[in-house]
């Protein structure tokens, strides 16, 4: 016998309707500014003063991007640096919050709740910016160093609650099993808690790896010297730089002066290419990863 399809009722057909509606302008309201962005980036400066953001510029140009590819020795090694430090401090902070989260999550240490205590505390109370520079600069020697852009954003306490919630969850008649077999805490956690906590790292690294490459404050505190800039601040500086230079521009009479557009709505734009562009690549590959974190535990086997 044919299986027969159950009729769909006029709600649940306006539900769905208004639903997919719903989605869809969410869906724009997303896309629709970062096309915005990408548009405008090639646009001229005259036309984004004139007629604002538009879908379709009514003049196209490729002088944001002369601009911000004006010196590109400099931008390759901010370029460098940004990715290596993006790449060790999301190495070394998912080994440190996981390593910190997995020994705070074991019923078996008896300090657990006294060190959680510790880490908990500094969410609530800082020993100021003050104190903070001294210690990395006087005391750990990060000045103009790839150690300034790494060590203050290696930990993340946010990040280590949540690995610690996500591994109590991991049953612990595993590890006890295993103990029983003769493995020892590094051989538990790495072979078997890291691989069912694949969830939980992508999420984590994803983090990590946007608070790393967005940085320039650390950037702009502790390294002086061009060869450790990192990407953001260098934008930054070159944005500051073409402002100056606008000002000067303005207040010149000379005919050198006369005509001269800066385009520096256009190198905002750009710059937000050039900066976004990479870390992007990084959603499709953790995707997965996401919708298994959300869905894990919704069905107990």
């Amino acid at each position: 016998m044919r299986a027969r399809h159950r009729k769909i009722q006029p709600n649940e057909v306006a539900f769905r309707s208004l639903g997919y509606i719903l989605l869809f302008l969410f869906g724009m309201a997303c896309v629709v500014p970062f096309y915005l962005i990408i548009v405008s980036s090639f646009a001229s400066e005259t036309a984004l003063v004139r007629d604002g953001f538009r879908l379709i510029p009514t003049d196209w140009s490729l002088d944001a991007y002369r601009f911000v590819f004006t010196n590109p020795d400099r931008i390759q090694r901010a370029y460098a640096n940004t990715i290596f430090v993006t790449v060790t401090g999301t190495c070394l902070s998912l080994l440190m919050t996981t390593l910190t989260g997995y020994v705070l999550s074991r019923r078996d240490f008896t300090w657990r709740n006294v060190f959680s205590f510790f880490f908990f505390f500094t969410t609530l109370f800082s020993g100021g910016l003050t104190p903070w520079y001294i210690m990395c600069t006087k005391v750990l020697h990060l000045k103009n160093t790839y150690g300034a852009l790494i060590l203050p954003m290696m930990f993340s306490v946010w990040n280590m609650i949540i690995a610690k919630n996500y591994m109590q969850g991991i049953p612990y008649e595993i590890s006890e099993s295993a103990k029983i077999d003769g493995a020892g805490e590094l051989t538990i956690f790495f072979r078997l808690y890291l691989p069912i906590a694949k969830p939980l790292l992508a999420t984590l690294g994803l983090f990590a790896a946007l608070a790393y490459w967005n940085d320039w404050y650390n950037s702009m505190l502790f390294n002086t010297k061009e060869e450790y800039q990192s990407l953001q601040y260098f934008l930054q500086d070159m944005l500051s730089s073409i402002q100056a230079l606008k000002q000067l521009v303005a207040q010149g009479n000379s005919e050198l002066a006369k005509g001269v557009t800066l385009p520096t709505s256009g190198m905002k734009m750009a710059m937000t290419c050039v900066v976004t562009g990479p870390i992007i690549f990084l959603y499709p590959l953790v995707q997965r990863y996401f919708v298994k974190g959300l869905t894990i535990g919704a069905v107990k086997g």
